[in-house]
């Protein structure tokens, strides 16, 4: 696989106070990384750093060279006094309006081009969110939270939806999520973070290692088995659930 970013025992320091400290990981085509960890572990603040926003204090970071990145913030502020449509808000980013189209197909929500940012669902701005971060066809796309204020049904959507994505445009995903037990079944390798990386490998091994059992406790990893073991059925993007083929 082509590597995408490969940082070796990087550290970002804020007043003396390391937000990070030595932490290695490495990001390839095609595949999903998510960032775990408690409020304040630095995940944001590793992720700015691999986005160029937050100066390394030590350690190297490798990119492929013009390397292109998706960003989907967290959260985005809309003025609610400014009516824009979801197709106008999207022509910020792109100035084609094919590009645009493609976008809001692939995210699935093509119906709503011509709605009012202002109007639509949570879920649905996420798809907007999602939509604009990869009208570039990034080659690495960087999600911070993308289930934040979805439901459970929502964000198993939401999921399904990325993977498709990543298939689609065989781009590399970084992903910060709190939604334990359904991304950690969404993701080909975890990395625990809390300053430092407690543990990382594949979810599985994670969520038996006792340092992510220490940070989330036993339940966190039973919701994870649970998910794992019966979990015998997919989503499509759309949410309708298909029985998996390999348990027919």
């Amino acid at each position: 696989m082509t590597l995408l970013v490969e940082a070796q025992h990087i550290s970002v320091t804020y007043n003396g106070q390391a937000a990070v400290n030595d932490v290695s990981l490495s990001i390839s085509k095609g595949e999903i990384v998510t960032l775990i960890g408690p409020n304040g572990a630095g995940k944001t603040t590793l992720v700015r750093a691999i986005l160029g926003l937050a100066k390394i204090s030590s350690g190297q970071l490798t990119k492929k060279p013009s390397l292109s990145i998706g960003y989907m913030p967290q959260k985005l502020q809309i003025d609610s006094t400014l009516p824009v449509s979801v197709s106008r808000f999207l022509a910020l980013a792109s100035r084609q309006p094919k590009d645009v189209n493609e976008a809001l197909s692939l995210v699935g929500i093509a119906h709503l081009a011509k709605h009012p940012v202002q109007a639509i669902s949570g879920g649905e701005l996420q798809r907007v969110l999602l939509a604009r971060a990869i009208l570039r066809q990034p080659e690495l796309l960087v999600l911070d939270e993308p289930a934040q204020g979805v439901d459970i049904t929502g964000q198993t959507e939401l999921y399904a939806l990325i993977k498709h994505i990543r298939d689609q445009l065989n781009c590399g995903v970084l992903m910060i999520s709190h939604d334990l037990h359904l991304v950690m079944a969404a993701t080909d390798k975890v990395i625990c973070l809390n300053q430092h990386v407690c543990c990382s490998g594949h979810p599985e091994t994670v969520s038996n290692d006792p340092a992510y059992q220490e940070l989330f406790g036993r339940s966190g990893a039973d919701q994870i088995a649970v998910y794992h073991h019966h979990h015998n059925h997919e989503h499509t993007i759309h949410g309708d659930v298909v029985e998996c083929k390999h348990h027919a």
